[in-house]
């Protein structure tokens, strides 16, 4: 009789169902594994061997014939140790075929029977769920990620041992039921209470958070350009359900972590990061910097010190909010709607334009260093703000600081992003993800506001994609005002871009990057 248990292989942000079947053989005892399988797969043989010896049951000294079907898909990772011990139990005789029957099993076996966590184990579960199996047996270091995928019965494993008696019925493990407590996220280090002055940039943080806009703050060293962005991701209302499973999930292929991910990701890349290590890719075209910083921000320190290869790499991601890595083996698509904030100086030294200390680079140095990030890079930025030096004496000023400003921000984001909401009828469309026809669609100008838009755009000589993203960003700032008298939500949605909201929108695509 050939056993066969069912699990999946992780094929970039999908998984593909895989069944390992066992055939026992007349001749020397043995055990080959078939069915293209990795490094990992192939020394599961050991791994396999003595964990199921370690567990007190029997290893047949026989020939074992494993293999893992399709033949065709590559198969990588240490998930398939747990299958391959079953079926095996199975063509011995240990188990029955019909006790695993309607389950999906995953896990890294021990030497001594314990499994071990996994990567993936939220796109293997959907995949299970997918399939329409009922139950997922993975190890219990995972379960709790595993539960975030609803409508299937999750069951942690702690060993080989415990499964086997409870497939036999003698020891039941209960499905695993997530906790109701919440509990609270820990304050955010920085916020815009923290920084002092810079009521223009905190102003263009509250349009980027309440859009989901790009924004690129340029200065000189001191400013204070990085403490904004650092506090732009306090600004950003918690994950949902549904968020937290898209980006736990993408940290589980990524193996990044065992838990699940409840804050907005932040991530900041140094800037030696290889284009691989920014949007993906690899032998095993794993997730990159972008897709991990999906639904979060993507903090790029200093940008024109990025190399060019991956600056100009972001250009499709910032478009299409997904990236498309094509190998030898296939596609693989993963999500990456981030924002991105990034900084920069002026000039090499930083001082280009500073009323305080003299800059000592050339025109020619500077405008290297400019050029350093291309025409089109900076055509998909929304927002770019010079950010200036605070004095020092405002610096030590007690009176320098306004401990309410996040607090209002924050609220005025949240309403900002409800008008959003329901006005394009979804949690998760916002204005700087339209396209045009949908600006077409949603949006309305008033007369003066068309005006002052097309007389700009004539003497600014924007391009089709700046013309639009002035329109999205006047959107936002519309949406942020707040409710005239006897206003309600339903109303608000349909808030018209006036001339006023250009304009604001219209100084933060004519700065500068110097």
């Amino acid at each position: 009789m050939i056993a066969r248990v069912t699990t999946v292989a992780l094929v970039g942000y999908d998984g593909a169902l895989v069944e390992v079947e066992t055939d026992l053989k007349q001749g020397l005892p043995a055990m080959h594994i078939v069915g293209m399988g990795n490094k990992a797969v192939e020394e599961a043989r050991e791994r396999v061997r003595s964990a199921i010896s370690n567990s007190l049951l029997d290893f047949p000294a026989r020939k074992l014939i494993v293999n893992l079907a399709p033949a065709e898909l590559p198969k990588d990772g240490a998930q398939y140790d747990l299958p391959i011990a079953l079926s095996i139990l199975i063509a011995s005789g240990q188990l029955r075929q019909t006790e695993v029957k309607g389950a999906l099993f995953a896990g890294e076996l021990s030497l001594s029977g314990e499994l071990r966590p996994i990567r993936g184990v939220i796109t293997i579960t959907e995949a299970a769920k997918r399939a329409g199996f009922t139950e997922v047996y993975v190890p219990i270091g995972n379960v709790t990620q595993a539960s975030l995928v609803e409508d299937i019965a999750v069951i942690g494993v702690a060993s080989l041992k415990e499964l086997f008696l409870h497939l036999k019925k003698e020891v039941i493990i209960a499905p695993f039921v997530p906790s109701p407590e919440v509990i609270a996220s820990p304050p955010p280090l920085i916020t815009i209470d923290d920084v002092r002055g810079q009521a223009q940039a905190k102003r263009a943080l509250q349009i980027a958070a309440a859009g989901r806009h790009n924004i690129l703050l340029t200065g000189p060293p001191g400013a204070g350009k990085t403490m904004l962005a650092r506090a732009l991701v306090s600004l950003l209302p918690p994950l949902s359900k549904s968020e937290q499973l898209a980006v736990t999930r993408l940290y589980s292929i990524a193996g990044e972590r065992a838990h699940v991910i409840k804050d907005r990701p932040f991530r900041s890349p140094h800037h030696t990061t290889s284009p691989i290590a920014l949007i993906g890719g690899g032998a095993k075209a794993l997730p990159g910097e972008i897709s991990l910083a999906h639904l979060g921000v993507l903090f790029l320190d200093e940008l024109p010190e990025y190399p060019r290869a991956a600056l100009e790499a972001l250009r499709q991601p910032l478009e299409d909010r997904m990236i498309s890595i094509a190998r030898a083996h296939g596609r693989i698509t993963y999500p990456a709607d981030f924002m991105l904030v990034a900084t920069m100086n002026p000039c090499p030294c930083g001082y280009y334009g500073d009323p305080n200390k003299e800059c000592i680079c050339s025109s020619v140095q500077i405008l290297a260093y400019q050029k350093r990030l291309s025409g089109p890079l900076l055509d998909r930025i929304d927002l770019i703000l010079n950010v200036s030096k605070v004095s020092h004496e405002s610096l030590l000023s007690s009176k320098a600081l306004n401990k309410k400003q996040q607090s209002k921000a924050f609220e005025h984001i949240m309403n900002a992003q409800q008008v959003q909401k329901m006005r394009y009828n979804s949690s998760h469309i916002y204005n700087a993800a339209l396209s045009s026809a949908a600006i077409k669609k949603h949006l309305i100008l008033s007369p003066a506001a068309r005006k002052l838009l097309l007389s700009a755009s004539a003497k600014l000589d924007l391009t089709a994609r700046s013309y639009f993203k002035v329109i999205k960003v006047a959107q936002t700032i519309a949406d942020l005002a707040e409710d005239g008298p006897g206003e309600h939500v339903s109303e608000a949605k349909t808030r018209t871009i006036e001339a006023v909201h250009i304009a604001e929108a219209l100084q933060y695509r004519i700065s500068p990057p110097g």
